[in-house]
């Protein structure tokens, strides 16, 4: 007996005793995590097992106050957890690590034991849906795993489309009682190759995912279970022995050696291979002798004679087959008692009344085996939604050979489980719109079964980083900053069990250091590892020949700036971190977290605004600035010439390098400051005398008489207005990619229509001067018609790497000019006599050297070179697309918008 105060059952009015002798507890009474639970509010004392639920045929009246009390306790929602419910029954023998080890045999034994003057056969009753319109019904879907392996890609969409699909059923039924469910079903009859490690692998993954389920495994009192196959063997051939005595199935006592011969003579006269039938119609008497006799016997299913299979397929449309020319009569269960796959399937899905199934496209060929074996039950047919493959890049089937496809191993290479539902509901799947960022609720509220695609997807780790990113933009540094520590503890970054404080402050200088370039929490952990690391070369000789630290090296300030820093650390008027304030770097005066590299964090007196005032004196002294002065500054400092703001960076070494610090310095490769100085200062020794000074400029040499330097000043100080205010360069603080970096052409758009999938999409037929035309998605419908833009010449970023967009696959980007909130936007116009195909330039830089050449399609991807530059490219006050107020122009002119002081994107 139990003493609890309240338990939650569901009242089946066939059931014996509920708790005695608990041999048909499947059947007698169920609490799941389904929005339908009914209650039965009960006293703390020790139940009578004969008093506790009526056993009869029909319920026992209950009094009013009982009534009541179950109504008003119905549960609206599904229950997160069921421990509570398992340490019920964690004594019992019959339940062992959460399972019920009842014989499926109680089911129907219990039925078979039910009043025979019922009128309605007892055995229809395992088929909860039949006589009823599946389309009608509270979806019941199902997610049904084999334990053979971890949860990959495409098992995890399959969960996720059931998931969704269960989910905007109970909101769209919650207010009626129903049983609408996401079942999770464990098909384990594979017994060599099945494991419980594989099904708590895949427990475990679907919990990340956060795709709980509403009967399942866990849940040893559930009304439907159990939910592993291999528990419900009973029951299989108890349906099988049915089918026998209806005249639907039967014997079959062919031997191996005797199906193999069959074969080959099929084979041999071009003959599709397929049992003849030997068995089919034999003498009762030889079949009841060869039993006796203990003859070793499969059980066949009987194909009706010309019978033909058609199903509604919600994605692939109408398919039919033939059935006795396709398979002919096939094994219900083999000679050793086992089922086979798709009887175990077809039975699971009918007892368990499964509305609907949602599946990979290659079982439909399963779908015909099940269809004859539900029809046969009289049971009805769920609906069938088949889903393309998940293909690589290569566009052959996803596997190994891609990568990473494990659920495991996203979430230790650092995505979100909210990003990869977000990603894997797009792999064949949209809503009608450009939306490809979702919330789970809005996916719940948007998913359609019909608006699953035919076409395979391809699996693209780029979009998955984009998508994972975009989540994380969402997110604050609070939000992620116990994930970057998971992340930092799995890469071996951080010691486990190190000081709370110093853990915590270090993971979070980390996170708001790299929030803004993250497309991973694994990110902040590598960039960690790159700040804390330093890859100056040894000498000048070992810089790469060509290299922008080699050209800058070159060109003369980092000598002189280098040697400078180094003479200020061994003096000790080098600004260094305030130990007593190591994370004032990262905070504003408002003392809140700063997440972008461009602003400077500290206040008045703090670490950082001593650095600025170092900087800016050696700008003076040195007489460089701008990217002459903030180059050498970085090299020196970080050991690269790219990277985030110095004092965040210099902060957080000193985070790594404290007393008693939490950083594993061996595996981290930090470099403290006093050994970067050395290094600094062994390279500088190495760097050839003609590069200690800046290079003079060409017509600046010593032959420059006096009298014409004084002619320029005496012109500039005719043509330049005294008052007139100095205008600070926009590149003096630029430190990103160059803008040569992009390659945007003039194209010209062939074609314009909407996107067959997403009603607020484009598609876009552009030349831009190659062999073929590009095809290019936009989401420019709000703003214009296709008229509108047909024919005209627009600017096109060329060099992004290809990706679908609702599954079209768009290479490239048209950029447009928008106002500040994005309710107006408008084609960049171009000079009509510009070329088409010719490459966009921008003043003051070489667009034609090697360095001029644009970048590749996976840098600009994966380095995030657009996002970078974006921010710089703005139309002026006068509509002109600038960058970094330098016109964008063609070989015709300058490019032009209707919209001022606006951005370009």
């Amino acid at each position: 007996m139990f003493l609890f105060s309240t338990v939650l059952f569901h009242v089946i009015p066939q059931m014996t005793n509920i708790f005695a002798p608990l041999n048909s507890l499947t059947y007698q009474a169920f609490v799941t995590r389904t929005p339908h639970t009914r209650a039965i509010i009960t006293s703390t004392n020790l139940f009578p097992s004969s008093a506790f639920l009526s056993t009869t045929s029909k319920t026992t009246p209950t009094s009013d106050a009982a009534t009541t009390a179950i109504q008003g306790i119905r549960r609206r929602r599904p229950r997160k957890s069921s421990d509570s419910l398992a340490a019920l029954v964690a004594k019992d023998p019959r339940f062992k690590d959460g399972a019920l080890l009842m014989s499926t045999t109680d089911q129907t034994e219990g039925i078979a034991a039910s009043s025979a003057s019922d009128d309605v056969d007892e055995f229809d009753k395992l088929f909860p849906n039949k006589g009823k319109n599946v389309m009608e019904l509270p979806p019941r879907m199902r997610f049904a795993p084999s334990p053979t392996g971890s949860l990959h890609v495409g098992g995890a969409r399959t969960a996720l489309y059931n998931w969704l699909v269960a989910k905007k059923g109970q909101l769209d039924f919650a207010n009626i009682d129903h049983e609408g469910a996401f079942v999770l079903r464990v098909e384990d009859t594979d017994l060599a190759r099945s494991t419980k490690e594989s099904e708590q692998s895949v427990i475990a993954d679907l919990e990340w995912l956060g795709l709980t389920w509403d009967e399942g495994p866990d849940m040893p009192l559930a009304k439907y279970g159990p939910y592993r196959q291999s528990e419900r063997s009973a029951l299989y051939s108890k349906i099988a022995q049915r089918l026998i005595d209806e005249g639907k199935a039967y014997p079959c006592f062919c031997t191996p050696e005797e199906l193999d011969a069959m074969k080959a003579k099929m084979e041999a006269e071009g003959i599709p291979p397929r049992y003849d039938g030997t068995w089919r119609d034999a003498d009762p008497e030889v079949v009841a002798q060869k039993i006796a006799e203990g003859v070793p016997y499969t059980v066949r299913f009987k194909v009706p004679p010309g019978s033909r299979i058609v199903i509604d397929d919600a994605v692939r449309g109408t398919v039919s087959w033939d059935a006795e020319a396709t398979v002919g009569d096939f094994i219900l269960l083999r000679s050793s008692g086992v089922p086979v796959y798709n009887f175990c399937v077809a039975v699971d899905d009918s007892t368990m009344g499964i509305t609907t199934v949602i599946r990979a496209e290659e079982h439909l060929t399963n779908t015909l085996r099940q269809a004859l074996i539900l029809d046969a039950l009289g049971a009805p047919r769920p609906r069938y939604a088949h889903c393309s493959l998940i293909l690589g890049e290569d566009k052959q089937k996803l596997s190994k050979r891609h990568g990473a496809t494990s659920c495991n191993q996203f979430r230790l290479d650092g995505f979100l489980p909210d990003a990869m539902i977000n990603y894997l509901a797009l792999l064949g799947w949209n809503d009608g719109t450009d939306n490809e960022i979702f919330t789970r609720d809005e996916l719940i509220e948007a998913f359609d079964i019909d608006r699953i695609v035919k076409s395979p997807s391809v699996f693209d780790m780029d979009k998955l980083k984009w998508v994972n990113a975009q989540h994380l933009k969402q997110l604050t540094v609070e939000d992620i900053t116990g994930l970057v520590q998971e992340q930092m503890e799995y890469l071996n970054v951080i010691k486990k069990g190190g000081d709370a404080d110093k853990t915590r402050d270090f993971v979070f200088a980390s996170t708001a250091l790299a929030k803004q370039m993250m497309e991973t929490l694994q990110d902040a952990a590598t960039n960690a590892k790159t700040v804390l690391g330093y890859n100056l070369p040894a000498t000048f000789a070992d810089l790469e020949d060509g290299s922008e630290a080699k050209e800058m090296v070159m060109q003369g300030n980092f000598y002189g700036i280098a040697m400078k820093i180094i003479e200020m650390y061994e003096n000790g008027s080098f600004p260094m971190p305030d130990a007593n304030n190591l994370l004032a770097a990262f905070m504003d005066s408002s003392n809140n977290v700063i997440t972008e590299d461009t602003v400077i964090g500290g206040e008045e007196g703090s670490y950082p605004a001593a650095y600025k005032a170092t900087m800016k004196a050696i700008a003076k002294e040195m007489k460089v600035k701008g990217k002459n002065l903030f180059h050498p500054v970085r090299l020196a400092l970080t050991g690269e010439m790219s990277g985030q703001d110095v004092t965040k960076q210099l902060s957080l070494l000193a985070m790594a390098t404290q007393e008693g610090s939490i950083v594993n310095a061996e595996a981290a490769s930090v470099v403290p400051f006093d050994v970067r100085i050395q290094s600094l200062k062994s390279f500088c020794e190495s760097i050839p005398k003609d590069f200690h000074a800046p290079q003079q400029a060409v017509g600046s040499d010593d032959n420059t008489s006096d009298s014409k330097k004084n002619d320029r000043k005496e012109v500039t100080t005719k043509e330049v207005a005294p008052s007139a205010p100095v205008v600070a360069d926009p590149l003096d603080g630029y430190d990103g990619p160059p803008i040569t970096a992009l390659d945007i052409r003039v194209g010209r758009i062939n074609k314009v229509w909407v996107h067959e999938e997403a009603d607020k999409l484009y598609c876009e037929e552009i030349d831009v001067g190659e062999e073929e035309p590009r095809k290019i998605a936009s989401g420019l419908r709000p703003f214009m018609s296709p008229e509108e833009m047909e024919g005209r010449l627009v600017l096109v970023l060329c060099n992004l790497k290809e990706r679908k967009l609702a599954g079209f696959p768009s290479h490239g980007m048209v950029l447009c000019a928008s106002n500040e909130d994005h309710t107006e936007v408008k084609l960049v116009s171009v000079p009509v006599e510009a070329k088409v195909g010719e490459r966009v330039t921008v003043p003051g830089f070489d667009f034609e050297g090697d360095e001029g050449q644009p970048y590749a399609e996976n840098k600009v991807g994966k380095k995030k070179v657009f996002e970078q530059l974006a921010p710089f490219l703005k139309t002026s006050e006068y509509g002109v697309p600038e960058f970094a107020g330098r016109p964008l122009l063609t070989s015709a002119g300058v490019c032009t918008s209707s919209i001022a002081k606006g951005s370009v994107a």
